[in-house]
């Protein structure tokens, strides 16, 4: 994924990007970064769509110290993460946390500019609100690299996206933080046209009476 076509095409790339940068009122607005991101943005929020979530935690020295899968549910700004003994679900409004090896759930009001990168849907939709964008590179395989830098202070400084350039579809998304720790999350198995409901994100508490309820909205 790393190889590049060739010094010429690289140029070429580059050229191009310089060239497609324009000036707005409200700053520079990169073209190709954001030709690239409303694709992915419209795959991902075309519909209901499932996906299966990596979650690669590094160190300040690159060493992989966690790992964790998630498959997500995702529908125009609502979720569910399943993963391990947990499921997260939103309705865009709450956020419902069930542990199940305790049998409690815990539920929050969905904070606004929470960078939740197991639920990317959101990154995407909202990218051009919270972050500036700058279109990098495509690389020989088709895959487009985008760097998102946050516009409010984060604990992290750059995101960075890949996406196939040809379906549109989110391949991964890299948290840089400064401490030089890094979080990756590697998108598999999207799907799109999938059926889902109102229901699916929320949880099911008349299935799950004795499960206990904490409610910190």
């Amino acid at each position: 994924m790393k190889k590049i076509i060739a010094t010429l095409m690289l140029f070429a790339l580059a050229g191009t990007a310089t060239a497609q940068i324009t000036h707005t009122s409200n700053g520079d607005v990169d073209q190709n970064a954001d030709k690239v991101l409303k694709k992915a943005a419209q795959k991902m929020n075309e519909g209901a769509v499932s996906f299966a979530v990596t979650m690669v935690v590094k160190d300040q020295d690159k060493k992989e110290t966690s790992r964790i899968k998630a498959d997500v549910l995702y529908s125009k700004g609502k979720y569910r993460a399943t993963f391990a003994d947990n499921v997260v679900y939103s309705d865009g409004a709450a956020v419902w946390h069930w542990n199940k090896e305790v049998d409690e759930v815990v539920i929050n009001n969905m904070e606004e500019g929470d960078d939740n990168l197991m639920n990317p849907g959101a990154v995407l939709a909202n990218y051009s609100k919270n972050f500036k964008a700058k279109y990098i590179r495509q690389e020989t395989d088709g895959t487009a690299v985008v760097d998102l830098t946050p516009k409010k202070s984060k604990s992290y400084y750059k995101i960075r996206v890949l996406v196939n350039t040809n379906t549109g579809v989110l391949k991964q998304l890299v948290m840089n933080n400064y401490d030089s720790s890094c979080t990756e999350f590697i998108v598999s198995n999207f799907k799109s046209g999938v059926k889902a409901s109102a229901s699916d994100f929320v949880f099911p508490k008349a299935s799950n009476p004795k499960v206990e309820v904490i409610d910190m909205r």
